[in-house]
């Protein structure tokens, strides 16, 4: 409708639907943070340069500050926040923690859910995550405390 600057809109985000009437205008980021109180992904750039918002929609990894909401209407979309099932933690959750890629864990739920993402996107291309793959394939998450050695080493051990 001419005019109309708010779409009504339904997401599905970390299993729960939701409907939402939102500005046309709203990244999928401020919907997540502002609207349904998901801090998990972080507005770092907000430039789609550093990967601190990285989500998964629909199962692919998507920088969230880039994302206009209302074009995603019926996608699933999970943050960090979704990726343990209860009190058991996602496998690249336990492999972060078990090779202390944390840091200051300010770019870790981006990194996390971009981990989650490697092996369907490595195996679509017919690539092997190697060493050198998961620092290509993770380089568009940076972390400015310099984690990345310990970040591959969980990428890997979650791969494994």
């Amino acid at each position: 409708m001419p005019g109309t600057t708010e779409t009504r809109t339904g997401l599905e985000v970390n299993g729960t639907h939701h409907t939402l009437v939102l500005d046309n205008r709203c990244t999928l980021l401020d919907v997540l943070r502002e609207h349904l109180d998901l801090t998990g992904p972080k507005k770092g750039c907000n430039h789609g340069q550093c990967g601190a918002c990285t989500v998964l929609v629909d199962g692919r990894r998507l920088n969230s500050c880039l994302a206009l909401a209302v074009a995603l209407d019926g996608s699933a979309v999970t943050t960090v926040e979704g990726l343990a099932d209860g009190d058991a933690l996602h496998p690249v959750q336990q492999a972060f923690l078990d090779e202390d890629a944390f840091q200051c864990g300010f770019c870790t739920p981006g990194q996390l859910c971009s981990a989650v993402a490697l092996p369907a996107e490595a195996g679509a291309a017919g690539e092997v995550l190697d060493e050198a793959a998961v620092r290509e394939l993770m380089s568009g998450n940076i972390c400015r405390c310099g984690a990345y050695p310990a970040i591959v080493r969980a990428v890997l051990a979650a791969v494994s």
